[in-house]
């Protein structure tokens, strides 16, 4: 059986600038940390980037809307544009009712996630299946603790999450700094 392995080159530059690697992700970790600290001041400003970026998809969206003119994509453009610019307002002007209700949405997601997920690693078997169902049963985790204190798990979950991904993916980059600094 023959695996095919993408080869990635790693450039000398690369080599070269794995202190600004480094220093990169040691600012994405200190900001997550910040935005775990203050989890509830990142959920603020987080659903307000949502909003702007909201936002900026209606105006893509209704100018997209014009640019096929009589095509039959039209409204449905238009439709997008409206939604995505109402949605957006209501992100700025009131983040912490949008994070409050985004948070409701997403910890329901997770408790149908975990269906889908333990149904079909119970149901396929495939190898390491296990770690599917431990994958299921933390997102049954997560979305029972943010069900339970909901609306007040609407104040800080999201900047919480923001905050964690922020220090492993600052991790991530200071891990590839120090590999390249051995190169």
């Amino acid at each position: 059986m023959q695996v095919d392995v993408m080869v990635i080159q790693v450039v000398q530059e690369m080599i070269h600038n794995w202190g600004w690697f480094l220093a990169f992700g040691i600012v994405l970790m200190l900001l997550g940390i910040a935005a775990v600290v203050r989890s509830m001041t990142a959920t603020v400003v987080s659903m307000r980037f949502f909003g702007w970026l909201m936002l900026f998809a209606s105006i893509v969206d209704l100018v997209t809307a014009f640019m096929v003119g009589k095509w039959a994509g039209f409204f449905l453009h238009l439709l997008l544009a409206i939604l995505f610019g109402i949605t957006g307002a209501i992100f700025i002007k009131t983040p912490m009712i949008s994070a409050e209700v985004a948070t409701l949405v997403m910890s329901i997601f997770f408790l149908f996630a975990v269906l889908y997920q333990l149904v079909v690693a119970l149901w396929i078997h495939l190898p390491g299946y296990g770690w599917h169902v431990l994958n299921g049963a933390i997102t049954f985790l997560l979305g029972g603790l943010l069900l339970a204190q909901w609306p007040l798990s609407g104040l800080y979950a999201i900047g919480l999450f923001v905050g964690i991904d922020l220090i492993f993916y600052g991790w991530v980059w200071a891990a590839l700094a120090l590999d390249l600094r051995k190169l």
